[in-house]
């Protein structure tokens, strides 16, 4: 360890993943432009997936019958299996919750959906994901105190009947912590989780528009009641000062589209900040998208191939800007793990956020 941040092994029934680590979102066994190929040459060391849509589409029936998810998609490392309940912050899914779970429309024919727990358990048990996350009951971030402790209740209560109706003992199975931002709400609720002995256990309703302050004061309220020898997710932060500052708060495990949905709007990360490709100075541009970067799109592609491909519009360009800043998320990573076993995090935290963001570190990061 090196102070609160820390490093380990997550091990699964399709091997170990090394702590911290970042999961690209394959929310249809899948990104968007992206995937098994890439995600392997990136060095990618686990996925998360959507439980809830992957039912809908193409079904579980299928996704069993060829193998389960990560055979489906040709990925042999860890997928982790979100239950769907983010999906209640979309309000073109989200119908409402009750004490069943959380009711959904489908994005496919409008059919209303129940996801309860032991049917969330059974999906996902069936789609043989590495690491299943309960249900939970996810407040809008505005949401007064009295909802809050409304979903709290909720969240426990799914948990229990998740952990009852969990029967595969290769599956891991991971909990939500809920609570919104206040102190008493996430104790009682890492607490209570904890009593019930889960696998890992997520630091949930963060990364859905609250402001950053909150986001902090909702981990720091929730890591130091949750098991030393279990992992800590935060679920739905990927940015990369924020995975690195989490990191130091005793954070293991992040998630979040931000990279890949970044590359897809043309912004590419580096390890001296972040940049828009589309801007004129790089129409002749020889260089890789990142000086030592060894991602497949820097060995063999300059920036103004990449630029080019992104003013016509080319599919491939946004594939090709994808597997940068995958492998990018990947590189941080493996840096941060080797800064911890060194015991040189906080020299390594300072100089990324200083670098990051060209020696104009916001006070939040401080």
């Amino acid at each position: 360890m090196s102070g609160e941040a820390r490093t380990g092994v997550l091990r699964t029934r399709s091997g170990k993943v090394r702590t911290p680590f970042f999961m690209p979102v394959a929310t249809f066994a899948s990104g968007r432009s992206i995937g098994s190929e890439e995600y392997h040459a990136d060095g990618v060391q686990a996925v998360i997936s959507n439980a809830f849509l992957l039912s809908l589409r193409p079904g579980v029936e299928i996704i069993e019958e060829l193998g389960g998810v990560g055979k489906f998609m040709g990925f042999d490392r860890a997928v982790f299996s979100d239950s769907g309940g983010f999906q209640a912050s979309r309000k073109s899914l989200f119908s409402g919750t009750s004490r069943r779970g959380v009711h959904f429309r489908s994005p496919f024919d409008g059919k209303r959906v129940v996801m309860t727990p032991r049917r969330v358990v059974e999906v996902q048990e069936r789609l043989g994901s590495d690491v299943a996350m309960v249900i939970d009951d996810m407040a809008p971030a505005d949401a007064p105190r009295e909802q809050f402790m409304k979903s709290l209740h909720n969240t426990h209560r799914w948990a229990k009947e998740c952990k009852d109706a969990h029967t595969d003992s290769k599956q891991l199975l991971f909990a939500i912590v809920q609570g919104g931002y206040d102190a008493k709400l996430r104790r009682e609720s890492a607490e209570y989780l904890t009593s019930l002995g889960f696998d890992g256990y997520g630091v949930g309703g963060c990364a859905i528009g609250e402001p950053k302050v909150d986001m902090y004061r909702a981990v720091k309220n929730s890591t130091p009641f949750l098991p030393q020898e279990k992992v800590r997710y935060l679920m739905g932060v990927g940015s990369p000062p924020d995975i690195v500052h989490a990191v130091s708060l005793g954070v293991d495990c992040f998630d979040s589209i931000f990279p890949t949905r970044n590359a897809r709007h043309n912004m590419i990360f580096t390890f001296q900040g972040s940049y828009q490709l589309e801007k004129s100075r790089y129409a002749k541009d020889r260089g890789p998208l990142e000086e030592e970067c060894d991602c497949l799109t820097c060995q063999h592609h300059s920036r103004a191939y990449v630029r080019h491909l992104s003013l016509v519009n080319e599919v491939a360009g946004e594939r090709l800007r994808q597997v940068h800043n995958v492998r990018f998320m990947t590189r941080l990573m493996e840096r941060i793990r080797s800064s911890i076993t060194e015991g040189s995090f906080k020299k390594f935290r300072q100089e990324f956020l200083h670098d990051w963001f060209q020696g104009k570190i916001p006070k939040l990061y401080k």
